[in-house]
C-alpha cells in the first residue's frame, strides 16, 4: 500500500476520530471547520482510501474483570511455513492473545495477553501454550503498570 496524500483538514478528522470514533459529522464539522457534507465526503474517500479500517469503542480491562496483562515471548522449536501457519492458527483460536507479532531478535514472536489473573494466565500457558507442538520456549512478563498507552497514530 502507498502512502496517501492527507491535506490539514484530513489530518484533523482523522485526529478527532481517533479521540472519538462516535463523532458524527456534524460534530465534525464543528471541530475541524468544513461543513458535515464536506466532512461527510472525506470520511467516505478517508474510509474508501483503506485509511479508515473501522471505529470501535475503547474497553477498560479492569473493569471486566482482566486485572492482569502479559507479554509474552515465545520461541518455535523449528521454522517452517507449515508450523508458522500452525501457531498463527493457533493464536487466532484464543481471545486471551490479544495481540501477537512475528519480530526479530531473541524470541519469534510476541504476545500480548489478557487474563482475568494469574491463576487463569497460568493455566493459559501451562494448558494451551506450553503444550503446542512447536513452542519451544516461552518467557512472560507480567505488566505492573501501564505508564502509556496511545491508541491512534501520530497523525500529525
Amino acid at each position: 500500500m502507498h502512502e496517501i496524500s492527507l491535506d490539514t483538514f484530513d489530518k484533523a478528522i482523522l485526529n478527532a476520530l481517533q479521540r472519538n470514533a462516535a463523532l458524527t459529522n456534524a460534530d465534525l464539522a464543528g471541530i475541524v471547520n468544513l461543513s458535515a457534507s464536506q466532512c461527510s465526503r472525506r470520511r467516505a474517500r478517508l474510509e474508501a482510501d483503506g485509511i479508515i479500517t473501522g471505529y470501535s469503542a475503547q474497553l477498560a480491562p479492569e473493569a471486566l474483570g482482566f486485572g492482569l496483562r502479559a507479554i509474552t515471548r515465545v520461541n518455535l522449536s523449528t521454522h517452517s511455513e507449515k508450523n508458522a501457519e500452525s501457531f498463527a492458527d493457533f493464536l487466532s483460536r484464543h481471545d486471551e492473545v490479544r495481540q501477537a507479532y512475528s519480530v526479530s531478535g531473541d524470541a519469534d514472536y510476541v504476545l500480548i495477553i489478557l487474563a482475568r489473573d494469574l491463576a487463569a494466565f497460568a493455566d493459559f500457558i501451562h494448558r494451551n501454550l506450553l503444550p503446542h507442538p512447536q513452542v519451544a520456549q516461552v518467557r512472560s512478563e507480567i505488566v505492573l503498570m501501564r505508564l502509556k498507552d496511545e491508541q491512534g497514530l501520530p497523525i500529525g
